[in-house]
């Protein structure tokens, strides 16, 4: 039989997973097999400035700390060594961290993920992970909304030149 203090330890691990997911906007789950540690230690730190979280958990944590969570949808994938990586600010910020590193990491490989509500398999959270970050999505439909303007104003500004000569 397990001995209290290791089942208190692992009670601790689902714990600290519950409460990164209860303040998550997003999941994602990666196989970390065959990551080099200096890969993970790379990818650790990029999600450390994104203010984001990426860790190693054994499966049989991450299912107990999904159970009652809008995550629970994620069970399926717990098999094999996996990875995690939360977001607590922006949705695609995991996806998109993951995605560029997946050039150079070759072993990187989706598994599934968890955004805005929906449960989305590794082709899913390929194609969000190519969406750039919200600021950048509002700042793009600003210019757009500001380019026609700018270039009615222009040809209003011309068409009065050309009436005062």
């Amino acid at each position: 039989m397990p001995k209290q203090a290791t089942i208190d330890k692992k009670q601790a691990l689902v714990d600290e997973v519950k409460e990164k997911l209860e303040r998550a906007v997003s999941v994602v789950l990666v196989d970390s097999r065959g990551i080099k540690v200096e890969q993970d230690t790379v990818l650790r730190k990029k999600f450390r400035e994104a203010g984001a979280d990426y860790k190693i958990y054994k499966n049989s944590i991450m299912e107990r700390a999904v159970e009652g969570t809008q995550f629970e949808g994620l069970k399926e994938y717990f098999k094999g060594p996996s990875a995690i990586a939360i977001s607590y600010d922006e949705p695609t910020a995991a996806a998109a961290i993951i995605d560029k590193e997946r050039k150079g990491i070759e072993a990187l490989e989706f598994k599934a993920g968890f955004i805005d509500g929906v449960l989305y398999d590794a082709a899913g959270i390929t194609a969000i992970a190519g969406i750039p970050p919200r600021e950048e999505l509002l700042s793009k439909l600003l210019g757009s909304f500001q380019s026609p303007m700018g270039n009615f104003a222009r040809v209003i500004d011309q068409i009065a030149k050309s009436k005062a000569e």
